[in-house]
């Protein structure tokens, strides 16, 4: 018996385009091509993962409600991000490991929202894309209290005071304090999935299949995130664009690609709540454990992650969050609210661009 039988034609091109993308990205980190060929090849297998792990997710969690759903997607999805950073910690690559972590931040809090804010409004009879408020503003509250942890060691840190000696323990104080208060958000919000609050339809690949394709993707994305890797730094200065451009746009863009197609994919069919919980999962996720538990485990590397970032993306952290509290905080948000999260963004991009 077939265990891909549920697969349709496009979706079995597309998992084939992505088995010849990742080949393809694997010949051309071991041949002599330029690092340039070697980071486009491994920035489209990437992407490319991403759309397997996310489809496969999403598989798997129709047999689930919203909130499991989204979590599981958001999980998986930031699997892409968690390798990236470990290899460029790996390689001394402190700025690109940081930049990498902000850029997923950013993109999915301010450009890949801003577009299912966009789209969902669109398909609305009224303009106003509708949504439960719960959800974004349990977000809003994670990603404050993680501005609060950066922007108080960047405060210390540009005063020089007796505390900004002790970053290294001042950030793992606070990675663990970030942990323990997501784990009391999500073990309840887990819950919270009525038992017959199935949003999508029955999913149409078994989960032995399912499964396979997790295990396949995330498999992938950790080899093929080692050759991205490997290639961005030559790469961004062949192309003289800044270290900060290559984390905070390419890595954000291209790592969130699970989240960029399956938020505003869910917008445009209506399915409003499950859009959300998928890209605001992503956002709580990447704020309140992806960041201290990398913290934690950059412990084991020569050149340590902490939570002392660049004045200005504290700043831009701090807006951002402020903006998403005001934004989705109150369930419902017009096209222009979407549209304007994304404009965020765009700043922020082209400022990176200078860096």
């Amino acid at each position: 018996m077939n265990l891909f039988a549920g697969l349709s034609r496009r979706e079995r091109l597309l998992a084939g385009l992505v088995a010849v993308a990742t080949a393809g990205a694997a010949a051309c980190r071991y041949s002599s091509v330029t690092a340039l060929a070697a980071f486009a090849a491994a920035t489209l297998a990437l992407a490319g993962l991403a759309w397997l792990v996310g489809f496969s997710t999403e598989q798997v969690g129709e047999r689930f409600g919203p909130a499991v759903t989204g979590v599981l997607q958001s999980t998986l999805g930031n699997l892409p991000e968690f390798f990236i950073v470990i290899f460029a910690l790996r390689a001394g690559e402190t700025i690109v490991a940081q930049t990498s972590i902000l850029g997923s931040l950013f993109a999915n809090a301010l450009f890949v929202l801003g577009l299912v804010i966009v789209a969902g409004a669109w398909q609305s009879r009224e303009n106003l894309m509708r949504f439960s408020s719960r959800l974004p503003n349990d977000t809003a509250t994670l990603l404050i209290l993680a501005s609060f942890v950066i922007v108080l060691i960047g405060i210390s840190v540009s005063a020089n005071d007796r505390a900004s000696h002790h970053v290294k323990a001042i950030s793992i104080a606070g990675a663990v304090v970030l942990l323990v208060t997501y784990v009391t958000w999500l073990v309840p919000y887990l819950r919270s999935d009525a038992p017959g609050e199935l949003a999508l339809e029955p999913p149409r690949v078994g989960l032995a299949a399912s499964v396979t394709l997790l295990v396949v993707g995330g498999v992938g994305s950790a080899f093929v995130s080692d050759w991205f890797v490997a290639a961005l730094a030559p790469s961004m200065q062949r192309l003289h664009l800044s270290q900060a451009f290559a984390g905070i746009v390419v890595v954000g863009i291209a790592g969130n690609a699970v989240e960029n197609t399956a938020g505003v994919m869910l917008a445009w069919k209506g399915k409003a709540d499950l859009a959300i919980s998928v890209v605001k999962n992503s956002v709580a996720q990447v704020a309140a454990f992806l960041f201290p538990a990398l913290v934690l485990v950059s412990l084991f590397f020569a050149t340590p992650l902490t939570f002392s970032l660049a004045p200005v993306y504290i700043g831009a952290l701090l807006v951002a969050a402020l903006a998403v509290w005001q934004i989705t905080g109150d369930g419902h948000a017009a096209m222009f609210e979407g549209t304007a999260l994304v404009a965020l963004y765009v700043v922020l991009a082209v400022l990176t661009l200078y860096e």
